[in-house]
C-alpha cells in the first residue's frame, strides 16, 4: 500500500515538473521579449530565472527522492537500486549543482532573497508608483510598474490603468507587472489593495494608450439552443447570419450592406437606423442559392448570382435601383454559378459554373434588360479552371488590371490579368495556397495553405504609395477561422483571429478584443470593407453574429473611487 501512495506521489512529481519547467520557458521567452523590445531591467530577469531555477530544481529533488524511497520500499534495502538509477540520481545532483552555479554567477543570494521573501501590503506605511516601462503601448501591453509597498500577493493589488482595471500577473514588493487593459484611452495609473475603494497610490505621468485595431460584436447572437431563428430589427435584437454569405457595400449609399444569403435571401445592413432586414426572397428572384452581389459601374444596377442545377435556370439576376432592387429580370442562364463580377471600369460580367470550372464573359452592356440584343445565353467561356466541381467566386481589382479567383473547395487562389486591348481575362495561374491542399500554414505563394477561403475586398495600404499595385487583398477563410492577407507579392500572413491559446487548442469560438491575441471566430465567410472608417465587417457563420474590427471607439467612463 506503502509503494502505491509512493507511486502517486511520483506521477504527481513528474507532471508537476514538466509544467513548471513549460511555464517557466514561457515567461523566460516573454521577459526577453520585453528587455529586447522595451528595455527592461535585466536583473529583473536575471531574479525571474533563478527564482523559476530554484523551484524547478526543488521540485526535481523531490522527484528522485521519491524514485529512490519507492526503489527502497520494493526491495526492502538501499542496495537493490541499479546501475540506471545511480546514474540517474548522479545527472540529477549534476543538474541541481549546475543550476545552482549558474544562479550564483550572475544574482547575489540578498537579491535572490528579495525576490522570495517580498514582504506583504503594509496598509500603515505609503504606496508609491516611481515609475513604469514601457511608456506606450496598446490594448494587452505588458507593463512592469516599479515603487514601494506593493506587497506579494497579486490577488489583493488593484491596478487601474485608464480608469480599467488591467490583469496583474505578479508583483514582488517594489515592481508588479501586469497587462494593459482595453480602452485605458486617459493612462492615468493607479493602484489600491483588497475591498478598499480608495486609491493608495498614482504614477505622476500617464501612461500614452495607443488605440488598436480590435475585433466586436455589432450585432447577432446565438443562445444555448441555437433556436433564435432569423429576426429583423435593430442591432440590439437581429438574429439570423447562421448561412455563409457574400457581402457588397451599395456604390451610392455608404451606409448600406448588401448581404447575399446561401440558402436564404436579399439581407440589407442599414448603418443609418442600426437595422438589419430582409428585402428579397428567394421565392421573388427563382433563385436557390444567392451567392455573391455586385453593381454595375454606375451603380443603377445591382447583379446577384444564383447557384442552381438546371443549364437553363439562372446563373446571374440585374435589380435596378429605380425599383428599389425589388425587380429582379434574368441576365444568364447556366447551371450552379457560384460567383458573379463587374469589371470595375470596362463593366463587363464575368461570372462562373462549378460544373466544369468555366469562366464566363457577358458583355452586360448590349444586353436585353439594358435594350441591348444579348439573350440568357449570348456569353462567352474564357478558360476553364483545372478541373470539374470548381467552387470559386470573382474578385477585380480596382483598378481593373487583374482579378483574384478565389477556389473555396480547393484551398487556393489563382491570379488572372486582364487584357485591356481585348476587354477580357487571361488564362489564370496559382498565387497563394496550392490546390486540393488544405492547411494553415503563413508563407509565400504555393507555401502557403489555406482551408476554404470564402470572400475577400481590396484595401488600400498606405505604405505602398506609389507602386504599380497599391492594395492588399483580405480574405476570410472559413475551415481556419480566421481573416488572412494577401499581399500583390503573394506572401500570406493572418490579420485577425485563431487567439486566446490558453482558453483551449481550438481555433474557433467567439472571443472579442486584439486581433490576433484575442479575437477568435467560428466559420467566417461575408466580409465587407468601410474604407470612410477603416472598418471591416464579418459575417461569423458558426457565431450567429456579424463581427466588426476597427479602431477602439472611446467611450464615456463610469466615475472612479474617489482619491485618498
Amino acid at each position: 500500500m506503502i509503494l502505491f501512495y509512493l507511486r502517486k506521489i511520483e506521477k504527481i512529481l513528474f507532471f508537476q515538473l514538466f509544467f513548471n519547467i513549460g511555464s517557466f520557458c514561457k515567461i523566460l521567452l516573454d521577459r526577453f521579449c520585453e528587455q529586447k523590445n522595451r528595455n527592461l531591467p535585466v536583473i529583473s530577469i536575471i531574479k525571474l530565472c533563478c527564482m523559476s531555477n530554484r523551484i524547478i530544481l526543488f521540485n526535481f529533488y523531490l522527484l528522485i527522492t521519491y524514485k529512490f524511497r519507492i526503489m527502497f520500499t520494493a526491495k526492502k534495502k538501499c542496495t537493490a537500486v541499479s546501475g540506471i538509477s545511480r546514474r540517474f540520481g548522479l545527472a540529477a545532483l549534476a543538474v541541481i549543482a549546475l543550476g545552482l552555479a549558474g544562479c550564483s554567477e550572475d544574482v547575489s543570494i540578498d537579491d535572490a532573497k528579495t525576490v522570495a521573501t517580498a514582504p506583504p501590503y503594509d496598509p500603515s506605511k505609503p504606496v508609491l508608483i516611481s515609475d513604469f516601462t514601457p511608456k506606450s503601448g496598446g490594448v494587452g501591453q505588458r507593463i512592469v510598474i516599479y515603487g514601494q509597498n506593493f506587497g506579494n500577493d497579486p490577488s489583493q493589488i488593484h491596478v487601474f490603468i485608464g480608469g480599467k482595471e488591467a490583469v496583474v500577473i505578479g508583483v514582488n514588493g517594489e515592481s508588479l507587472y501586469c497587462l494593459v487593459p482595453e480602452k485605458a484611452f486617459s493612462g492615468d495609473i493607479k493602484i489600491r489593495f483588497g475591498d478598499d475603494s480608495l486609491f493608495r497610490a498614482e504614477a505622476n505621468t500617464a501612461f500614452a494608450y495607443k488605440r488598436k485595431m480590435v475585433v466586436s460584436t455589432l450585432c447577432g447572437y446565438r443562445n444555448e439552443f441555437d433556436s433564435q431563428g432569423w429576426l429583423d430589427g435593430k442591432f440590439s435584437e437581429v438574429t439570423g447570419f447562421r448561412n455563409t454569405s457574400f457581402m457588397r457595400y451599395d456604390p451610392e449609399n455608404p451606409k448600406h450592406l448588401w448581404i447575399a444569403y446561401d440558402g436564404n435571401d436579399l439581407y440589407l445592413v442599414n448603418f443609418e437606423d442600426s437595422t438589419v432586414t430582409r428585402r428579397l426572397t428567394r421565392g421573388q428572384g427563382n433563385w436557390d442559392r444567392l451567392r455573391s452581389v455586385d453593381f454595375t459601374v454606375d451603380g443603377k444596377y445591382m447583379i446577384i448570382s444564383n447557384d442552381q442545377g438546371g443549364e437553363n435556370d439562372i446563373s446571374t439576376s440585374i435589380l435596378s435601383r429605380e425599383s428599389g432592387f425589388t425587380d429582379p429580370q434574368a441576365l444568364t442562364r447556366y447551371r450552379q454559378c457560384n460567383g458573379a463580377a463587374i469589371h470595375p471600369v470596362n463593366g463587363e460580367l464575368y461570372f462562373n459554373s462549378y460544373e466544369r470550372g468555366q469562366f464566363y464573359r457577358f458583355d452586360i452592356a448590349n444586353s436585353i434588360p439594358l435594350g441591348g440584343y444579348l439573350g440568357t445565353k449570348d456569353y462567352e467561356e474564357l478558360f476553364k479552371i483545372q478541373d470539374n466541381g470548381w467552387e470559386y467566386n470573382i474578385r477585380i481589382h480596382p483598378t481593373g488590371n487583374y482579378a483574384y479567383i478565389v477556389v473555396i473547395n480547393q484551398h487556393y487562389i489563382l491570379r488572372t490579368d486582364y487584357n485591356w486591348q481585348q476587354k477580357k481575362f487571361m488564362t489564370p495561374y496559382v498565387v497563394a495556397g496550392y490546390a486540393r491542399s488544405s492547411g494553415y500554414v503563413d508563407g509565400v505563394g504555393t507555401v502557403a495553405r489555406l482551408s476554404s477561403p470564402w470572400q475577400g475586398v481590396f484595401v488600400k495600404n498606405p505604405d505602398y504609395a506609389g507602386k504599380i499595385d497599391e492594395y492588399d487583398f483580405y480574405f476570410t477563410e472559413r475551415d481556419n477561422h480566421d481573416i488572412r492577407i494577401l499581399t500583390p507579392v503573394g506572401k500570406v500572413t493572418t490579420f485577425a483571429g485563431r487567439g486566446s491559446s490558453s482558453i483551449n487548442t481550438n481555433p474557433y469560438g467567439l472571443v472579442n478584443g486584439d486581433l490576433r491575441e484575442e479575437a477568435r471566430f467560428d466559420q467566417p465567410t461575408g466580409l465587407a470593407y468601410d474604407e470612410a472608417d477603416n472598418a471591416f465587417y464579418i459575417c461569423d457563420v458558426a457565431n450567429r453574429c456579424m463581427r466588426k474590427i476597427a479602431m477602439e471607439e472611446e467611450t464615456v467612463e463610469e466615475p472612479e473611487p474617489e482619491e485618498d
